[in-house]
């Protein structure tokens, strides 16, 4: 994989995990690897090493409060000796402190340096042979749980109102996996209880690691239309059917961003400046639009296929909801042609005015 559940330090790794969500599984945010194996194992041979230095050290300078039991004389190689067999908790007893000086020094300080080794050791085992299944463990865990879910693609001001939106409209969090390459912004998204990944989402093998092979949509706000286009591009090629949803910046890259294969394109400046124009005219318009695009507003604009049991109806008896807009065949069938379209089709797409339903969370048993 190309991402990892933990993140370096020079000394070790700091795993690091979201807060617990609505069902109790804990959400995974994952960190990419900033050293290889074989950096992390210099570096920690390397920091032993120095602190085998510095017990050797200070162990010559007080070698008079050493006492060789066997010959009485303490050289080099004897320090050289008692350094390894004490900082590895071995101890023989061939050689032992016998001045106050010297016990305080093996207490005080040889102990902890001792204590660190430990440590060192440890942390290795862990990172480079348990972290690993638990990787995997953790990974195949999260992989099996995605189903039908939405990928974010950016989580600056754009997206971070997108996740929430998106649970506000009752999309589980489970079911929401977050894509960005700033740790601050995966941190948040991790706060929301939804799976959060540090990666460039334009790289294959991160798009695979959020399972866009069994993703329902992929929503992609990078903040940059070049950024933009190049994780569109991945995304349709790793997943040709996948429904994808792009921010554009720029009006002008509207069009490219359609031809690389953009199911909807969104532009926010352009839509927030036909709002701040309207604005000038008509005082409520924007309490309202806000009332009616968001998931705790009183009424909602809803995209469905026709039911069984509408086929043949006519818009006014969808009552209580409003028919703004009919697609069949993709193309838009006007209302004030309605009479000769032979009333609602099965397969058309309505575009509806409806009160809103307060979100219900899915349970893995709806699933």
């Amino acid at each position: 994989m190309s991402t990892r559940t933990t993140r370096q330090t020079p000394t070790g790794t700091a795993p690091t995990l979201g807060r617990m969500s609505q069902s109790g599984a804990p959400r995974v945010i994952v960190m990419p690897d900033t050293w290889s194996p074989f950096q992390t194992l210099t570096a920690r041979f390397g920091l032993a090493f120095l602190l085998f230095i510095l017990v050797f050290l200070l162990l010559w300078l007080h070698r008079n409060g050493l006492r060789d039991q066997i010959d009485g004389h303490v050289s080099f190689s004897d320090v050289v000796y008692f350094t390894m067999v004490t900082i590895t908790t071995v101890g023989y007893g061939d050689i032992v402190p016998v001045s106050t000086t010297a016990r305080l020094l093996d207490a005080l300080i040889v102990t902890p340096a001792r204590l660190v080794i430990w440590f060192l050791f440890l942390g290795t085992a862990y990172q480079l042979i348990i972290r690993q299944y638990m990787e995997g463990y953790r990974m195949a865990k999260l992989h099996a749980a995605l189903h039908q879910h939405c990928i974010i693609c950016g989580f600056g001001h754009t997206g971070q109102s997108t996740v929430k939106e998106l649970l506000a409209r009752g999309t589980p969090p489970d079911q929401i996996v977050v894509i960005d390459q700033q740790e601050e912004r995966v941190r948040l998204a991790g706060a929301l209880g939804v799976a959060a990944f540090q990666g460039d989402a334009a790289q294959e093998e991160v798009l695979k690691d959020a399972a866009i092979h069994k993703a329902k949509a992929v929503i992609i706000s990078a903040g940059r239309d070049d950024s933009n286009a190049l994780m569109l591009l991945t995304a349709r090629h790793l997943n040709p059917t996948v429904r994808i949803i792009v921010s554009a910046k720029q009006e002008e890259n509207v069009k490219l961003l359609r031809q690389g294969g953009a199911d909807a394109i969104v532009s926010p400046a352009t839509f927030g400046g036909y709002i701040l124009a309207a604005a000038v005219e008509h005082g409520h318009m924007v309490h309202y639009l806000n009332d009616l695009l968001t998931a705790g507003g009183k009424i909602r604009l809803v995209e469905r296929p026709v039911r069984a049991d509408e086929v043949g109806k006519r818009p006014e008896q969808l009552t209580p909801d409003l028919l703004l807009q009919l697609y069949r065949d993709k193309s838009v069938i006007p209302l004030f042609d309605f009479d000769r379209s032979g009333g609602l089709q099965q397969g058309d797409i309505m575009v509806l005015l409806t009160a809103a339903i307060a979100p219900t969370h899915h349970t893995e048993t709806d699933r």
